[in-house]
């Protein structure tokens, strides 16, 4: 057969390249804010335990939880009229959030201290910011992940790739752009959030000149059928009584826990024990950095295990992650201690680790993420593939939940019990302490891991006895 006589794969049509560039802008407008949601909070006066539960379990808890109904909301509507409307929501959101210092007349502590300090002119902003954040936030990702995959055809795989690659990457400018701004004369941490607002009102005009509903670029005609908030309601005891499915959810969620720390707990353990202006930013950019990097080869060599196998092994991966930030609490100069990695550049040991287990943590979710979805659509009955993978967000949301009064009490109730608070302000923890807390991180990864050994040990026998 004469290859060169094969017709070309068609062009992906425009809907296609605007979506992922429109979720280029969304994920620099969040990452540029996430690595320091919880620190900015905390030197508002939130106190010890409220910046972790607003972050994770009220913010990433709205973005993973409502796609639910705001997947079905945006079908009703159309996508370009939900993402007109999520970019209205995420821009006022983020002008909340910086509210208090811009105009409010709050401004940020040097430390986080215990108590609660903060007024109500400061919660009010913060709490409608945060809910608009991720109200608007919930409906972005089923529209351009479902202007993906009806636009891609029969490259859904590439078209996929090509989006998870647009996440990263966007993610990684979103940093750098923030950690460019708040450290520019005149700006302050609350400048993440005006670098924010700006990327989602870009956005916001990508949407409105360029975005078509990809159903009527496609020619697509097909009226499918429309479900109600209440059917939608009543369609959770419906996927939620599958045994294997639950079962899989609340294992992977132990995932999640742990990934969501590195937005939480990391932040905090950084920022009160080994530095005082950690640039969280950079250091959490490890994360998107090896996986634009990595992705390809984890791909070509691994690409064939099984969904089962491959989360496996990204949970072990995620509970060792923990385990190095042990190294430096023993070591002479602590985690404090300056190393020089160039003659101009020197950052503390524990930053430097922190780092790594960033790192390490990408590739735990290289390991679990290109499989997760393809794992889930094997539940689902024949006619009911959609309704399944609405619930796929659900792990995350879990684990986010879970994962932000959690994580503040493992840091503030276990790490941090026995400190002595140091003249210049940081928390030099009790090493044995600090190992605990760690070690119980790294448990959950563990714990999870061997939930889903014993998972697929059930589920394989299950199959073996139904033959």
């Amino acid at each position: 057969m004469n290859i060169e006589n094969q017709p070309k794969p068609a062009p992906f049509p425009s809907s296609f390249w605007s979506a992922n560039t429109i979720e280029l802008f969304e994920r620099a407008a969040y990452y540029a804010m996430a690595s320091f949601v919880v620190l900015y909070l905390g030197q508002l006066g939130f106190g010890d335990y409220w910046p972790s539960f607003i972050n994770s379990s009220v913010l990433w808890g709205l973005v993973y939880f409502l796609p639910i109904l705001s997947g079905t909301i945006s079908d009703r509507i159309g996508f370009k009229k939900a993402l007109l409307i999520a970019f209205v929501l995420v821009s006022l959101g983020y002008i909340g959030m910086g509210y208090p210092i811009w105009i409010g007349g709050a401004s940020l502590a040097d430390t986080i201290e215990p108590e609660v300090t903060v007024t109500l002119s400061t919660v009010i902003p913060i709490c409608l910011g945060v809910l608009f954040i991720g109200i608007g936030g919930s409906f972005v990702k089923p529209c351009i992940a479902g202007t993906v995959q009806k636009t891609a055809g029969t490259r859904r795989a590439l078209g996929f790739a090509i989006f998870y690659m647009v996440i990263n990457i966007g993610s990684l400018v979103g940093r750098f752009v923030s950690y460019k701004v708040r450290n520019t004369e005149g700006f302050d941490t609350s400048a993440i959030f005006l670098v924010s607002m700006v990327a989602a009102v870009a956005a916001f005009l990508l949407v409105w000149f360029f975005y078509k509903d990809p159903d009527i670029e496609m020619g697509n005609t097909e009226q499918k059928p429309r479900r109600s908030v209440g059917e939608i309601l009543l369609g959770i005891p419906k996927v939620l009584t599958n045994l294997r499915f639950t079962v899989f959810i609340i294992v992977t969620s132990g995932f999640y826990f742990i990934y969501n720390q590195v937005y939480n707990l990391l932040p905090l353990y950084t920022k009160k024990t080994i530095e005082l202006e950690p640039a969280m930013d950079i250091v959490t950019a490890a994360n998107p950095f090896v996986i634009v990097t990595c992705q390809l080869l984890i791909t070509r060599v691994f690409g064939k295990l099984p969904p089962v196998k491959s989360i496996f092994i990204g949970m072990l991966i995620i509970g060792a992650s923990m385990l190095v930030n042990i190294i430096p609490l023993y070591t002479s100069g602590g985690v404090s201690e300056a190393v020089e990695i160039t003659s101009k550049l020197a950052l503390p040991l524990g930053t430097m680790f922190i780092m790594l287990t960033v790192a390490i943590i990408a590739f735990g979710e290289l390991f679990k993420s290109a499989k997760l979805y393809e794992y889930i659509a094997s539940f689902a009955p024949k006619g009911q593939e959609g309704l399944f993978q609405g619930y796929s967000n659900l792990p995350m949301a879990i684990g986010s939940i879970v994962g932000g009064p959690v994580g503040a009490w493992i840091f503030n109730g276990v790490m941090c019990k026995g400190s002595t608070k140091l003249d210049n302000g940081l928390l030099q923890l009790d090493p044995g302490q600090a190992t605990t807390g760690w070690v119980i991180l790294a448990s959950c990864g563990f714990a999870s891991a061997i939930g889903m050994f014993i998972y697929n040990w059930w589920i394989t026998k299950h199959s073996a006895n139904s033959a």
